[in-house]
């Protein structure tokens, strides 16, 4: 039976998390689908975090929280081999922040979906101009 893309997305999130925060290299994942999804993942990690750290603005991807970070991995995995619908992606990774990641207030998924929106504008041919003191886009096909 195929697993729910909604119940892959937090196993995969937790199993990212896992591997980052205890620096595991092997996990045991039973269900095989999961088991493929995340081996890709990790193949294509140096990738994900390359673009991440494109679209971080005057920030680190080392000083994202272990789980915020595996949230947006998942994220620029999907928004980048994936065909699900980047709508859904992002709409579902703000789900799983509001979730697993905005404890005491809403800042964290607000932050999360800003970052997460400015890779998919990146993947999708926006440009973002890095700089200390103003972020701008400009669509390169108008």
């Amino acid at each position: 039976m195929e697993k729910n893309l909604k119940n892959m997305r937090e196993d995969l999130i937790n199993y990212l998390y896992q591997k980052d925060l205890l620096s595991l290299e092997d996990l045991e994942i039973e269900d095989l689908e999961t088991y493929e999804a995340f081996n890709d993942i990790n193949n294509k990690l140096n990738e994900i975090d390359d673009i991440i750290s494109a679209n971080l603005f005057n920030y680190s991807i080392d000083r994202l929280s272990y789980i915020d970070r595996a949230i947006i991995r998942l994220a620029t995995y999907e928004l980048k081999f994936s065909d699900v619908a980047p709508a859904v992606i992002i709409n579902e990774a703000i789900k799983l922040t509001k979730k697993y990641s905005d404890l005491d207030d809403e800042k964290q998924h607000k932050f999360n979906n800003k970052v997460i929106d400015n890779i998919n504008k990146s993947l999708r041919g926006w440009f973002f101009a890095k700089s200390n003191f103003d972020s701008k886009s400009i669509n390169l096909y108008n």
